[in-house]
Protein backbone atom coordinates (compact mmCIF):
# COMPACT_ATOMS: atom_id res chain seq x y z
CA UNK A 1 0.00 0.00 0.00
CA UNK A 2 1.49 3.45 -1.05
CA UNK A 3 1.06 5.31 2.50
CA UNK A 4 2.21 8.70 0.80
CA UNK A 5 -1.23 8.86 -0.68
CA UNK A 6 -3.63 8.98 2.14
CA UNK A 7 -3.78 11.75 4.60
CA UNK A 8 -4.62 11.04 7.99
CA UNK A 9 -8.24 10.78 10.04
CA UNK A 10 -8.20 13.85 12.79
CA UNK A 11 -8.44 12.58 15.80
CA UNK A 12 -11.09 14.27 17.31
CA UNK A 13 -13.47 12.74 14.81
CA UNK A 14 -12.90 9.22 17.35
CA UNK A 15 -15.60 7.85 19.30
CA UNK A 16 -14.64 6.96 23.13
CA UNK A 17 -17.80 4.23 23.41
CA UNK A 18 -16.71 0.92 22.55
CA UNK A 19 -20.17 -0.50 20.97
CA UNK A 20 -19.97 1.63 18.73
CA UNK A 21 -18.56 1.61 15.13
CA UNK A 22 -15.53 3.75 15.25
CA UNK A 23 -13.85 1.90 18.19
CA UNK A 24 -13.37 -1.44 16.25
CA UNK A 25 -12.15 0.48 13.52
CA UNK A 26 -8.18 0.47 12.17
CA UNK A 27 -8.02 4.19 11.67
CA UNK A 28 -5.03 6.09 9.82
CA UNK A 29 -4.58 8.53 12.19
CA UNK A 30 -2.42 11.64 12.94
CA UNK A 31 0.62 11.23 14.77
CA UNK A 32 0.27 7.57 14.51
CA UNK A 33 1.83 4.93 12.66
CA UNK A 34 -0.37 3.39 9.63
CA UNK A 35 -2.66 0.70 10.51
CA UNK A 36 -1.83 -2.98 9.86
CA UNK A 37 -4.27 -4.25 7.25
CA UNK A 38 -3.68 -7.91 8.11
CA UNK A 39 -6.97 -9.64 8.46
CA UNK A 40 -8.59 -6.59 7.11
CA UNK A 41 -11.69 -7.20 4.60
CA UNK A 42 -12.90 -3.86 3.94
CA UNK A 43 -11.15 -0.77 3.72
CA UNK A 44 -12.66 2.79 3.48
CA UNK A 45 -10.98 5.99 1.86
CA UNK A 46 -12.39 9.74 0.81
CA UNK A 47 -11.14 10.93 -2.43
CA UNK A 48 -10.84 14.97 -2.68
CA UNK A 49 -11.10 15.16 -6.51
CA UNK A 50 -13.79 17.00 -8.02
CA UNK A 51 -12.06 19.01 -10.72
CA UNK A 52 -13.78 16.98 -13.39
CA UNK A 53 -17.03 18.17 -12.43
CA UNK A 54 -19.10 20.07 -14.96
CA UNK A 55 -21.23 21.32 -12.25
CA UNK A 56 -18.32 21.96 -9.90
CA UNK A 57 -18.80 25.09 -7.45
CA UNK A 58 -15.31 25.43 -6.51
CA UNK A 59 -15.68 25.21 -2.75
CA UNK A 60 -13.55 22.49 -0.43
CA UNK A 61 -14.84 19.37 1.06
CA UNK A 62 -14.50 16.78 3.34
CA UNK A 63 -15.58 13.43 4.41
CA UNK A 64 -15.51 14.44 8.14
CA UNK A 65 -19.12 14.77 8.62
CA UNK A 66 -20.30 11.49 7.61
CA UNK A 67 -17.13 9.73 9.60
CA UNK A 68 -18.42 11.45 12.45
CA UNK A 69 -21.97 9.75 11.12
CA UNK A 70 -20.45 6.73 10.93
CA UNK A 71 -18.06 6.40 13.92
CA UNK A 72 -21.16 6.53 15.80
CA UNK A 73 -23.46 3.80 14.74
CA UNK A 74 -23.88 0.91 16.19
CA UNK A 75 -22.57 -2.23 14.23
CA UNK A 76 -24.74 -5.33 13.33
CA UNK A 77 -23.60 -8.66 13.67
CA UNK A 78 -20.53 -8.86 12.11
CA UNK A 79 -17.51 -10.57 12.35
CA UNK A 80 -15.25 -8.57 9.32
CA UNK A 81 -12.46 -6.43 10.95
CA UNK A 82 -12.57 -3.06 8.52
CA UNK A 83 -9.96 0.20 8.86
CA UNK A 84 -10.59 3.58 7.70
CA UNK A 85 -7.03 4.71 5.55
CA UNK A 86 -7.69 8.67 5.66
CA UNK A 87 -7.96 10.43 2.47
CA UNK A 88 -6.49 10.54 -0.83
CA UNK A 89 -5.59 14.69 -1.80
CA UNK A 90 -5.79 16.30 -5.22
CA UNK A 91 -2.52 15.75 -6.57
CA UNK A 92 -1.03 18.31 -8.91
CA UNK A 93 -2.99 17.29 -11.80
CA UNK A 94 -6.17 15.16 -11.89
CA UNK A 95 -4.05 12.67 -13.31
CA UNK A 96 -1.98 12.10 -10.48
CA UNK A 97 -5.36 11.82 -8.62
CA UNK A 98 -6.65 9.13 -10.60
CA UNK A 99 -2.97 7.13 -10.31
CA UNK A 100 -3.48 7.27 -6.69
CA UNK A 101 -6.76 5.76 -6.45
CA UNK A 102 -5.93 3.23 -8.82
CA UNK A 103 -2.81 2.08 -7.45
CA UNK A 104 -4.41 2.49 -3.83
CA UNK A 105 -7.76 -0.18 -5.42
CA UNK A 106 -5.42 -2.55 -7.21
CA UNK A 107 -3.47 -2.57 -3.95
CA UNK A 108 -6.70 -3.58 -1.44
CA UNK A 109 -7.54 -5.81 -4.67
CA UNK A 110 -3.89 -8.04 -4.15
CA UNK A 111 -4.85 -7.63 -0.55
CA UNK A 112 -8.13 -9.12 -1.05
CA UNK A 113 -9.53 -6.03 0.88
CA UNK A 114 -12.45 -4.84 -0.40
CA UNK A 115 -11.98 -0.52 -1.11
CA UNK A 116 -14.84 1.77 -0.21
CA UNK A 117 -14.56 5.00 -2.19
CA UNK A 118 -15.73 8.46 -0.74
CA UNK A 119 -15.66 10.94 -3.83
CA UNK A 120 -15.85 13.57 -4.86
CA UNK A 121 -16.57 13.93 -8.49
CA UNK A 122 -17.76 10.65 -10.54
CA UNK A 123 -15.07 10.32 -13.13
CA UNK A 124 -13.11 8.66 -10.03
CA UNK A 125 -14.95 5.38 -11.11
CA UNK A 126 -12.66 5.72 -14.38
CA UNK A 127 -9.43 4.99 -12.02
CA UNK A 128 -11.52 2.27 -9.56
CA UNK A 129 -11.87 0.27 -12.98
CA UNK A 130 -8.56 1.27 -14.24
CA UNK A 131 -7.28 -0.72 -11.24
CA UNK A 132 -8.51 -3.93 -12.63
CA UNK A 133 -6.47 -3.83 -15.94
CA UNK A 134 -4.37 -6.73 -13.98
CA UNK A 135 -7.36 -9.54 -13.46
CA UNK A 136 -7.66 -12.62 -15.70
CA UNK A 137 -11.06 -11.73 -16.58
CA UNK A 138 -13.25 -8.92 -18.10
CA UNK A 139 -15.69 -7.04 -14.93
CA UNK A 140 -19.10 -6.05 -14.61
CA UNK A 141 -19.86 -2.29 -13.86
CA UNK A 142 -23.02 -0.98 -11.96
CA UNK A 143 -23.40 2.71 -11.79
CA UNK A 144 -26.35 3.82 -9.52
CA UNK A 145 -27.45 7.18 -11.31
CA UNK A 146 -30.09 8.81 -12.78
CA UNK A 147 -27.59 9.51 -15.92
CA UNK A 148 -25.65 6.99 -18.34
CA UNK A 149 -22.29 9.10 -18.09
CA UNK A 150 -21.61 7.47 -21.60
CA UNK A 151 -21.24 11.41 -23.21
CA UNK A 152 -18.75 12.14 -25.84
CA UNK A 153 -15.55 9.69 -25.74
CA UNK A 154 -13.89 11.77 -28.24
CA UNK A 155 -13.97 14.42 -25.63
CA UNK A 156 -12.25 15.40 -22.27
CA UNK A 157 -12.92 12.92 -19.80
CA UNK A 158 -15.23 14.14 -16.98
CA UNK A 159 -18.42 13.27 -14.53
CA UNK A 160 -20.81 12.81 -17.45
CA UNK A 161 -18.72 11.13 -19.73
CA UNK A 162 -16.45 8.44 -17.92
CA UNK A 163 -17.95 5.31 -19.03
CA UNK A 164 -17.73 6.40 -22.58
CA UNK A 165 -14.08 6.71 -21.57
CA UNK A 166 -13.89 3.09 -20.22
CA UNK A 167 -15.20 1.48 -23.52
CA UNK A 168 -13.18 3.37 -25.89
CA UNK A 169 -9.76 3.00 -23.42
CA UNK A 170 -7.41 -0.08 -23.81
CA UNK A 171 -7.02 -2.21 -22.11
CA UNK A 172 -10.80 -3.32 -22.83
CA UNK A 173 -11.46 -4.82 -19.77
CA UNK A 174 -15.60 -3.88 -19.25
CA UNK A 175 -17.74 -7.04 -20.43
CA UNK A 176 -21.07 -5.26 -19.05
CA UNK A 177 -22.16 -2.20 -17.91
CA UNK A 178 -25.18 -1.82 -16.34
CA UNK A 179 -27.70 1.40 -15.20
CA UNK A 180 -29.84 1.36 -12.11
CA UNK A 181 -32.31 4.10 -12.25
CA UNK A 182 -32.23 6.60 -14.68
CA UNK A 183 -34.49 9.08 -15.60
CA UNK A 184 -35.13 9.34 -19.38
CA UNK A 185 -35.67 13.16 -18.92
CA UNK A 186 -31.85 13.22 -18.25
CA UNK A 187 -30.38 11.15 -20.66
CA UNK A 188 -30.48 11.94 -24.81
CA UNK A 189 -32.15 9.49 -27.54
CA UNK A 190 -28.91 9.01 -28.85
CA UNK A 191 -27.24 7.70 -25.16
CA UNK A 192 -30.65 5.36 -24.61
CA UNK A 193 -30.22 3.80 -28.64
CA UNK A 194 -25.83 3.61 -27.63
CA UNK A 195 -26.83 1.56 -24.36
CA UNK A 196 -29.34 -0.59 -26.64
CA UNK A 197 -26.68 -1.16 -29.31
CA UNK A 198 -23.81 -2.22 -26.68
CA UNK A 199 -26.28 -4.43 -25.52
CA UNK A 200 -25.84 -2.84 -22.17
CA UNK A 201 -28.52 -2.89 -19.02
CA UNK A 202 -30.49 -0.12 -18.37
CA UNK A 203 -33.50 -0.14 -15.68
CA UNK A 204 -35.59 3.03 -15.34
CA UNK A 205 -36.11 4.80 -12.11
CA UNK A 206 -39.54 3.87 -11.78
CA UNK A 207 -38.98 -0.07 -12.54
CA UNK A 208 -36.98 -0.04 -9.83
CA UNK A 209 -38.95 1.40 -7.33
CA UNK A 210 -41.48 -0.87 -8.60
CA UNK A 211 -39.80 -3.99 -7.78
CA UNK A 212 -36.50 -3.75 -6.35
CA UNK A 213 -35.58 -7.32 -6.07
CA UNK A 214 -34.92 -6.45 -10.27
CA UNK A 215 -31.65 -5.57 -9.19
CA UNK A 216 -30.62 -8.22 -7.25
CA UNK A 217 -29.48 -10.81 -9.78
CA UNK A 218 -27.87 -7.11 -11.59
CA UNK A 219 -25.89 -6.47 -8.92
CA UNK A 220 -24.43 -10.02 -8.29
CA UNK A 221 -22.65 -10.34 -11.53
CA UNK A 222 -20.95 -7.15 -10.94
CA UNK A 223 -17.16 -6.73 -10.08
CA UNK A 224 -17.60 -2.97 -9.30
CA UNK A 225 -20.28 -0.41 -8.24
CA UNK A 226 -20.67 3.24 -7.98
CA UNK A 227 -23.60 5.44 -6.54
CA UNK A 228 -23.90 8.70 -7.16
CA UNK A 229 -25.34 10.56 -4.85
CA UNK A 230 -27.65 12.38 -7.77
CA UNK A 231 -29.47 9.20 -7.84
CA UNK A 232 -30.91 9.98 -4.24
CA UNK A 233 -34.42 12.00 -4.33
CA UNK A 234 -33.42 15.84 -2.41
CA UNK A 235 -35.86 15.49 0.27
CA UNK A 236 -34.14 12.07 1.19
CA UNK A 237 -30.96 14.19 1.67
CA UNK A 238 -32.09 16.46 3.36
CA UNK A 239 -31.18 18.91 1.00
CA UNK A 240 -33.50 20.51 -1.17
CA UNK A 241 -31.21 22.98 -3.43
CA UNK A 242 -30.62 20.10 -5.40
CA UNK A 243 -31.76 20.43 -9.23
CA UNK A 244 -34.15 17.07 -9.11
CA UNK A 245 -36.43 16.07 -6.41
CA UNK A 246 -37.27 12.71 -8.05
CA UNK A 247 -34.85 9.81 -6.83
CA UNK A 248 -34.34 7.08 -4.49
CA UNK A 249 -35.54 7.45 -0.86
CA UNK A 250 -33.26 6.74 2.10
CA UNK A 251 -34.82 3.27 2.33
CA UNK A 252 -34.36 2.51 -1.56
CA UNK A 253 -30.80 3.48 -1.47
CA UNK A 254 -29.80 1.53 1.19
CA UNK A 255 -31.41 -1.72 0.19
CA UNK A 256 -29.24 -1.17 -3.50
CA UNK A 257 -26.33 -0.82 -1.09
CA UNK A 258 -26.92 -4.10 0.85
CA UNK A 259 -27.44 -6.01 -2.36
CA UNK A 260 -23.92 -4.75 -3.56
CA UNK A 261 -22.19 -5.65 -0.57
CA UNK A 262 -24.20 -9.08 -0.35
CA UNK A 263 -22.87 -10.08 -4.00
CA UNK A 264 -19.86 -12.47 -3.97
CA UNK A 265 -18.42 -10.44 -6.85
CA UNK A 266 -18.08 -6.79 -5.81
CA UNK A 267 -14.95 -6.38 -4.63
CA UNK A 268 -14.71 -2.16 -4.64
CA UNK A 269 -17.74 -0.08 -4.01
CA UNK A 270 -18.07 4.17 -4.43
CA UNK A 271 -19.66 6.52 -2.97
CA UNK A 272 -19.71 9.89 -5.27
CA UNK A 273 -20.95 13.22 -6.25
CA UNK A 274 -20.29 14.38 -2.31
CA UNK A 275 -19.74 17.86 -2.12
CA UNK A 276 -20.29 20.92 0.20
CA UNK A 277 -23.32 21.18 -0.84
CA UNK A 278 -24.35 17.64 0.51
CA UNK A 279 -22.39 18.82 4.55
CA UNK A 280 -26.21 18.55 5.79
CA UNK A 281 -26.62 16.29 9.38
CA UNK A 282 -29.24 14.62 7.09
CA UNK A 283 -26.80 13.74 4.32
CA UNK A 284 -24.27 12.82 6.32
CA UNK A 285 -26.39 10.20 8.25
CA UNK A 286 -28.04 8.62 4.76
CA UNK A 287 -24.19 8.23 3.37
CA UNK A 288 -23.38 6.73 6.35
CA UNK A 289 -26.17 4.58 6.34
CA UNK A 290 -25.42 3.38 2.89
CA UNK A 291 -21.80 2.48 4.18
CA UNK A 292 -23.24 0.62 6.93
CA UNK A 293 -25.26 -1.64 4.57
CA UNK A 294 -23.17 -2.31 2.29
CA UNK A 295 -20.61 -3.36 5.18
CA UNK A 296 -23.80 -5.58 6.13
CA UNK A 297 -24.34 -7.15 3.21
CA UNK A 298 -20.70 -7.82 2.77
CA UNK A 299 -21.58 -10.05 6.33
CA UNK A 300 -24.19 -12.10 4.87
CA UNK A 301 -22.28 -13.32 2.00
CA UNK A 302 -23.24 -16.90 1.00
CA UNK A 303 -19.81 -17.22 -0.80
CA UNK A 304 -21.80 -19.10 -4.00
CA UNK A 305 -18.64 -18.34 -6.29
CA UNK A 306 -16.64 -21.09 -5.69
CA UNK A 307 -16.54 -24.26 -7.78
CA UNK A 308 -17.70 -26.41 -5.01
CA UNK A 309 -20.34 -24.54 -4.05
CA UNK A 310 -21.83 -24.48 -7.89
CA UNK A 311 -21.10 -28.21 -8.01
CA UNK A 312 -23.99 -28.70 -5.60
CA UNK A 313 -26.49 -26.31 -7.97
CA UNK A 314 -29.82 -28.14 -9.12
CA UNK A 315 -29.42 -28.13 -12.54
CA UNK A 316 -32.64 -27.42 -15.28
CA UNK A 317 -33.06 -27.68 -18.54
CA UNK A 318 -35.94 -25.01 -20.85
CA UNK A 319 -36.46 -26.45 -24.15
CA UNK A 320 -37.17 -22.98 -26.10
CA UNK A 321 -37.38 -22.20 -30.16
CA UNK A 322 -33.62 -23.41 -31.27
CA UNK A 323 -32.33 -23.84 -27.59
CA UNK A 324 -32.27 -25.26 -24.78
CA UNK A 325 -31.68 -23.20 -21.70
CA UNK A 326 -29.80 -24.74 -19.05
CA UNK A 327 -30.93 -23.07 -15.67
CA UNK A 328 -29.29 -23.29 -12.10
CA UNK A 329 -31.01 -23.06 -8.46
CA UNK A 330 -28.78 -23.34 -5.37
CA UNK A 331 -30.43 -25.14 -2.48
CA UNK A 332 -28.48 -23.07 -0.07
CA UNK A 333 -29.84 -19.39 -0.90
CA UNK A 334 -32.55 -19.92 -3.57
CA UNK A 335 -30.79 -18.14 -6.23
CA UNK A 336 -30.90 -18.90 -9.73
CA UNK A 337 -28.34 -18.68 -12.54
CA UNK A 338 -28.77 -19.31 -16.46
CA UNK A 339 -25.81 -20.55 -18.87
CA UNK A 340 -24.69 -18.43 -21.28
CA UNK A 341 -22.95 -20.53 -24.69
CA UNK A 342 -19.69 -19.77 -24.24
CA UNK A 343 -19.03 -19.12 -28.10
CA UNK A 344 -15.28 -16.97 -28.07
CA UNK A 345 -12.71 -19.48 -26.83
CA UNK A 346 -9.92 -17.82 -27.80
CA UNK A 347 -10.69 -15.06 -25.37
CA UNK A 348 -10.46 -16.33 -22.04
CA UNK A 349 -11.53 -13.39 -20.35
CA UNK A 350 -15.17 -13.99 -21.34
CA UNK A 351 -14.58 -17.69 -19.16
CA UNK A 352 -16.34 -16.54 -15.87
CA UNK A 353 -19.69 -15.14 -17.47
CA UNK A 354 -20.63 -18.77 -18.66
CA UNK A 355 -23.36 -18.57 -15.48
CA UNK A 356 -25.32 -15.71 -15.20
CA UNK A 357 -27.17 -14.21 -11.77
CA UNK A 358 -31.30 -14.53 -12.83
CA UNK A 359 -34.38 -15.09 -11.06
CA UNK A 360 -36.80 -17.76 -10.36
CA UNK A 361 -38.91 -15.58 -12.39
CA UNK A 362 -36.78 -16.11 -15.49
CA UNK A 363 -36.75 -19.61 -15.41
CA UNK A 364 -40.64 -18.99 -15.18
CA UNK A 365 -40.76 -17.45 -18.32
CA UNK A 366 -38.56 -19.70 -20.35
CA UNK A 367 -40.76 -22.54 -19.22
CA UNK A 368 -43.75 -20.07 -20.78
CA UNK A 369 -41.24 -19.87 -24.16
CA UNK A 370 -40.57 -16.60 -23.08
CA UNK A 371 -36.46 -15.69 -23.91
CA UNK A 372 -35.13 -14.04 -20.81
CA UNK A 373 -33.44 -10.16 -22.37
CA UNK A 374 -30.34 -10.08 -20.23
CA UNK A 375 -29.79 -13.91 -21.29
CA UNK A 376 -30.26 -12.68 -24.90
CA UNK A 377 -28.13 -9.87 -24.31
CA UNK A 378 -25.06 -11.43 -22.81
CA UNK A 379 -25.10 -14.32 -25.23
CA UNK A 380 -25.03 -11.12 -28.37
CA UNK A 381 -21.44 -10.16 -26.50
CA UNK A 382 -20.20 -13.00 -26.24
CA UNK A 383 -21.05 -13.60 -30.09
CA UNK A 384 -18.84 -10.15 -30.90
Amino acid sequence: MELDFFTPVKEDLLVTDSGKLGSSLKIHLENKAFPDLEGVKIAFFGVLEDRLNEERNGEPFDFNGIRRELYNLYPGNWHLQMADLGDIQRGETVEDTFFAVQSAVNSCLKKGIIPVLLGGSEDIVYAQYRAYDGVEQMVNLVNIDSRFDLGDADKPISNRSYVGSIVVTKPYNLFNYSNLGYQTYFNSQDEIELMDRLFFDAYRLGEVTGDITVVEPVMRDANLVGLDLGAVSGGALGNYRMRSPNGFDGREICALARYAGISDKVSSFGVYEYSSEFNFPASNMLVAQILWYFVEGVNFRKNENTISAKKEFIRYQVPIEEEVLVFYKSPVSGRWWIEIPFISPSNNKLKRHTLLPCTQGDYLDACNQIIPERWYKTKRKNEI
